[in-house]
């Protein structure tokens, strides 16, 4: 049986609540820890694990909602919905769904809507998703109303959030915002389940909103930015802003005339001037990736002037272009975190390298 960890926000921890943690919070080099069961996948990168949290993030009007249906519907039919593919364990098969913004005749149409994307009958109730509509509580009522619900509902693996700024009073309050990302992982960790939350980015730039947000960027597993096409509004983008495994290939959506959302096949994404990156540095693995299969798709091994006009060629692709005395330094960076191998007399490009797991 596991120690009470369901300990309020404020209450300290006196000395016979610290020898009952100590069993739970001990780390023993003699035992085994197992990794956390990987619930959900896109393309075979995991986004979701067990224990931990992650969110979505987007402006407005960005389908941020239809993008978590489809992550809830693969995880109901175990079936790939948009890019998603989700794999909860048989003792951890049932969703919570949280919503704190709209009314219900707005959260039914959401609730029908994944229903219909896993395939399932919108007739009958399904006692594998449990849907509460919060809208009119304060801020630590819906905090109260998720702790007891957690408490009481059995077999739960996902959580959804939607939105977690609702959950405090002031999303620039450090205080406030540590507190309930400090309830997420409590939570997560101690039910053995995974929370996946919605957040606004500011209307101003790509950043998540208030402090709350830098806490979310500082915690959680996973985070997916969701925005619009710049060309064409009906079109949502789906990309990694940060995540704990490698990054996926974005992929993108649109709504079709059943009101469902639908993959876009073979989607060009086009990086817009602001995210052209001044420093190679700065640029995500994905980013990298993607200039490398560019310049070099039949992967030969090439001497190094060759390797110089291959990585102009492969990062021009993407936007970046810069002379000679920045390719070099560019390579050398490639070489150093395992993109590019020396080779004989010769350099190849290294299609498993992972920037995340190398040193800056």
């Amino acid at each position: 049986m596991k120690a009470d960890m369901t300990i309020h926000d404020n209450h300290r921890i006196d000395e016979e609540k610290y020898r009952s943690l100590l069993k739970y919070i001990r780390l023993n080099v003699t035992e085994k820890y197992d990794f956390p069961q990987e619930i959900v996948q896109i393309d075979g990168v995991t986004i979701a694990t067990l224990g931990n949290f992650s969110a979505s993030t987007g402006k407005p009007k960005s389908k941020k909602t239809f993008n978590v249906s489809a992550i809830v519907a693969s995880a109901l039919s175990g079936k790939e919905v948009l890019k998603y593919k989700a794999d909860l364990p048989p003792c951890k098969n049932r969703v919570l769904y949280i919503d704190t913004e709209q009314s219900k005749c707005h959260c039914h149409k959401v609730l029908h809507r994944i229903l219909t994307l896993a395939g399932l009958p919108t007739d009958q109730e399904n006692d594998r998703i449990e849907f509460f509509v919060l809208r009119e509580y304060t801020p630590d009522q819906r905090r109260d109303i998720i702790r007891w619900a957690l408490h009481e509902e059995k077999d739960i693996g996902l959580v959804i959030i939607d939105g977690i700024r609702d959950l405090i009073h002031d999303i620039n309050s450090p205080s406030e915002s540590l507190d309930i990302i400090n309830e997420l992982m409590r939570w997560s960790s101690y039910y053995e389940l995974h929370i996946h939350t919605v957040l606004h980015l500011n209307k101003g730039d790509d950043n998540t909103r208030g402090h709350i947000g830098t806490e979310l960027n500082n915690k959680a597993e996973t985070i997916l930015q969701i925005s619009k096409n710049v060309e064409n509004g009906k079109i949502s983008e789906v990309r990694a802003m940060h995540i704990r495994d490698r990054e996926f290939i974005p992929f993108a959506f649109e709504i079709g005339d059943d009101s469902l959302p639908h993959l876009v096949e073979d989607y060009q994404f086009k990086m817009s001037k602001k995210d052209r990156l001044s420093s190679y540095a700065d640029m995500t693995e994905q980013q990298h990736r993607s200039a490398l299969e560019a310049a070099f798709p039949d992967r030969d091994n090439v001497g190094y002037q060759a390797l110089l006009e291959a990585l102009k060629k492969g990062y021009d692709s993407i936007g970046y272009s810069r002379g000679r005395n920045t390719l070099v330094n560019l390579c050398k960076f490639l070489i150093q975190h395992g993109a590019i191998q020396k080779s004989g007399r010769g350099y190849t490009y290294n299609e498993n390298f992972h920037l995340c797991t190398m040193p800056v």
